[in-house]
C-alpha cells in the first residue's frame, strides 16, 4: 500500500507523538504529569523502606498525584497562592528545602571519619567508667526536710515509704533510679553515691541545682558498654549532628548581621 502525501505525513506526527505521550503519566484539563515524577516518588518511597517498586504502588502514587493537580488547579482559580500567609508558608518552605539540600551535600563532602568514631567512643566509654550503680534517692526542696528523713530512717523508717515524698518521678517508685553510670549524674550526686557502701544511705543531705538529696546505694556492678560495633552508627551520627551545628555556627559569624 502506498501512502499519500497527506496520510503519510499524519502518520509520520503520531509516531512522532508516541514517545511525547509515553513520558506523561496522566493528564488533567489538559495540564501534564510526567512520568518522571511518578519514577521519582516511588524510588523516595523505597529508598525510605516504606514498600516495594510494584504496579500497585506506581498507580497509588499516579492517582494521588493526580488527585494533587486537581486541587492544586482549583487551588490557583481561587488565587490562594496570591494569599500573604500561604506566600510565607511558601518561603519558609522553599527555604528549608534548599537548607536541607546544602547541608546534605556538606555531610557528604565532609564524611565523618572512622577514627573520629573510635575517638568519640573511647570518650564516652571513659565517662561512662568499669561501674553500674543502683541507687535510691528522696529529693526535697529544704536541708531541714532532708535531714528529718534521715534522722527518720535510722530510726527505722523504711526508704521507700519515706521516698513517696520526693518531689521527682522516682516517688512513685520507691525512689528508685535502676541501674545506670555515675556520670549519668549531677557531680554533687555521683560523688556521694559512689563513696557509699552497698545498703548505705547518705549521712547528711546532698544539694544539687534539683535541691537536697538523700541517697541509698542498692548495690554495684561492672558496667555493661556495647562494643564499637554496636553503636558505631549512633556516635558517627550524633557526630555529624556536632559537624553541622559547628559548620551552622560559623557561618552566622560570618554573616553581618545588624
Amino acid at each position: 500500500m502506498i501512502l499519500k502525501p497527506a496520510r503519510l505525513l499524519l502518520a509520520m506526527t503520531a509516531l512522532v507523538a508516541l514517545p511525547v505521550l509515553a513520558q506523561n503519566a496522566a493528564t488533567v484539563n489538559g495540564k501534564a504529569i510526567p512520568q518522571a515524577r511518578v519514577d521519582q516518588l516511588v524510588k523516595q518511597v523505597v529508598a525510605q523502606g516504606r514498600a516495594t517498586d510494584s504496579p500497585e504502588l506506581r498507580e497509588a502514587i499516579k492517582k494521588d498525584l493526580i488527585s494533587r493537580e486537581v486541587l492544586i488547579q482549583e487551588a490557583d482559580k481561587q488565587n490562594i497562592g496570591g494569599r500573604t500567609d500561604v506566600k510565607a508558608a511558601i518561603d519558609n518552605a522553599r527555604q528549608s528545602i534548599i537548607i536541607n539540600a546544602m547541608l546534605a551535600d556538606y555531610v557528604k563532602k565532609n564524611p565523618v571519619k572512622d577514627a573520629d568514631i573510635k575517638a568519640e567512643y573511647d570518650k564516652i566509654k571513659s565517662a561512662i567508667g568499669d561501674k553500674e550503680y543502683h541507687a535510691r534517692h528522696i529529693l526535697v526542696d529544704s536541708e531541714a526536710t532532708a535531714k528529718d528523713i534521715i534522722a527518720k530512717l535510722k530510726g527505722g523508717a523504711k526508704f521507700e515509704d519515706l521516698a513517696k515524698q520526693s518531689k521527682d518521678g522516682s516517688a512513685q517508685n520507691g525512689g528508685d533510679l535502676g541501674w545506670a553510670s555515675a556520670a549519668t549524674y549531677v557531680p554533687e550526686f555521683s560523688k556521694a553515691m559512689v563513696a557509699l557502701q552497698k545498703g548505705a544511705i547518705t549521712e547528711t543531705p546532698v544539694k544539687s541545682q534539683f535541691g537536697f538529696h538523700v541517697i541509698k546505694l542498692e548495690d554495684v556492678r561492672a558496667a555493661k558498654v556495647p562494643p564499637l560495633e554496636e553503636v558505631k552508627q549512633r556516635v558517627a551520627e550524633q557526630l555529624q549532628q556536632t559537624q553541622l551545628a559547628a559548620y551552622r555556627e560559623s557561618l552566622v559569624k560570618k554573616a553581618k548581621v545588624q
